[in-house]
């Protein structure tokens, strides 16, 4: 019998390996259609659905390794950032599907989440105020109009694999649907600068660097205490909290 590896676990869903093959186990069935409807939509590599038997979802793995992690070096050349690039412009050239997704949140939806949050780290203790109030005001040029695109919703780096410079599949589409171009783009180069013009070149369109920046500070202000009541550490180097020092 394959060693049974536990990739992701909280209280919302756990995703297990067995082998060649992922088990995502969800007790909310609405995630789990919409991401299979989602990849069965998208012109990019994804894995192939095996089985579903509600509340498990079977998929196969991908060929290749992710380009990194959040919090741990870049383990990918700057080509293959510039191949991400690319699938992640396929992606968003796509015809929209008929739902919102994660990134599609209305502006003043997410203003009134995000002020709720910023009262909420202060108040707390979880972070210093002048830490919150800066960050508070650079997320404010992702507060804008945006032209709607299929996107992933949750395009984290350890969510792209790819095998040399070629990009294998794209995983956990769960938040995937109409949304803001540039929250995928942000949301993939979190905690990797050092790789945005290879993703931008890679993408091929010109891009506003202010919404970008703006888009880190936002995703991760709404991130930390999530995180932290869910196993995960959002202080630890490189991750969230390093990336709102980094735009003080």
């Amino acid at each position: 019998m394959d060693e049974v590896e536990v990739v992701v676990a909280h209280s919302e869903r756990a995703t297990l390996r067995v082998g060649d093959v992922f088990l995502k186990v969800d007790a909310d069935q609405a995630r789990i259609d919409a991401e299979i409807e989602a990849m069965s939509r998208v012109p990019v590599p994804t894995p192939q659905v095996l089985w579903h038997q509600p509340p498990v979802l079977a998929i196969t793995a991908l060929p290749g390794t992710t380009l990194g992690r959040l919090g741990g070096p870049s383990t990918g050349s700057p080509a293959g950032w510039a191949a991400a690039g690319a699938a992640i412009r396929k992606l968003h050239d796509a015809p929209l599907p008929p739902w919102r997704g994660r990134a599609g949140r209305s502006v003043a939806a997410l203003a009134a989440e995000l002020d709720d949050e910023c009262a909420s780290l202060v108040t707390n203790g979880v972070l210093p105020a002048d830490l919150v109030t800066r960050n508070r005001r650079v997320a404010e040029a992702a507060l804008r109009p945006w032209t709607a695109a299929f996107t992933h919703g949750d395009l984290q780096i350890a969510h792209v694999f790819v095998d040399g410079d070629e990009v294998t599949g794209i995983i956990d589409w769960f938040e995937a649907g109409q949304g803001d171009p540039l929250y995928d783009l942000a949301t993939f180069t979190l905690g990797h600068e050092e790789h945005l013009d290879d993703v931008i070149a890679g993408y091929g369109a010109d891009i506003d660097i202010d919404v970008i920046h703006a888009w880190w500070s936002l995703r991760s202000l709404l991130a930390v205490r999530w995180l932290s009541e869910h196993g995960f550490d959002p202080f630890a180097p490189g991750c969230e909290v390093d990336v709102l020092r980094s735009l003080m």
